[in-house]
């Protein structure tokens, strides 16, 4: 009987993280703003990632502007760091949750103050940094489009093996610290082996904080998914139509 019981509440929390997960999807896609829920381990270099991306879309796609939510336990130090670099960046902290989900998102987009009216032919990108953790983070929508999973060379190549659902349901993977590679035992025929059982298709960039290898590829391949977004030209009042729908209360600032 208490299994059922907690089954049952399990579905209605995963059903309701799906359904305010969907709004945030179709909310962000009106107004052209790609969502990329960035994934991985404690210490594979997460923020690091973000700003070597960013720095890159300038180069690769000045018509897309970025913006950043990071996720933490505690603390805001990537924050503030990312702010410093001029980058539009805001915080959540969960205070002990594993893994960020859908409420938390949509709570932070009503407090924060994205302009989201962007020119003719522009769009943007919205980084949201999860929890550092393998496990949880794969489980919960929150209204992203990508999936972008970080796993380096420094895990092993194990990784995908014992973290299969991360592997399966990532959009693009980047392979990280691939300039260690030479000093450590890393089987990248065994890596390759365990993600293609998993993902067969999933594009797997090698990358490099301190060369800077494989980046520019990265952002190129985000920021076609971001121009590839067809805002709807009346946003507001499908916004509208949608909460009337479905009875749910959300006033983004635009």
């Amino acid at each position: 009987m208490h299994d059922i019981k907690r089954l049952n509440l399990e579905e209605q929390i995963l059903d309701e993280n799906d359904h305010i997960a969907e709004h945030i999807n179709e909310h962000m896609s009106m107004h052209g703003v790609l969502v990329v829920n960035e994934m991985g381990a404690p210490g594979v270099g997460k923020t690091t990632s973000i700003k070597n991306i960013i720095s890159r879309l300038k180069e690769v796609e000045p018509k897309v502007h970025p913006y950043v939510i990071e996720g933490d336990i505690e603390s805001d130090i990537d924050t503030k760091h990312l702010s410093e670099l001029g980058i539009d960046a805001y915080q959540i902290n969960t205070f002990g949750a594993c893994h960020l989900d859908a409420p938390l998102i949509d709570h932070q987009l009503d407090h924060m103050h994205m302009d989201l009216n962007l020119a003719e032919g522009q769009r943007g990108i919205l980084f949201i940094e999860n929890i550092g953790n393998l496990v949880c983070p794969a489980e919960f929508s929150i209204g992203e489009h990508v999936k972008l999973l970080i796993s380096t060379v420094t895990e092993g190549s194990d990784k995908p093996y014992k973290y299969p659902l991360a592997f399966e349901k990532a959009d693009i993977i980047l392979l990280s610290k691939t300039d260690l590679i030479p000093y450590l035992d890393f089987d990248e025929d065994f890596y390759m082996k365990g993600v293609r059982a998993l993902n067969k298709d999933v594009p797997v960039i090698k990358v490099s904080d301190k060369t800077g290898e494989g980046y520019k590829e990265v952002a190129e391949w985000l920021a076609k998914k971001a121009m590839a977004l067809e805002p709807h030209e009346h946003a507001a009042i499908h916004e509208h139509l949608h909460q009337h729908e479905h009875g749910h209360d959300h006033h983004h600032e635009h």
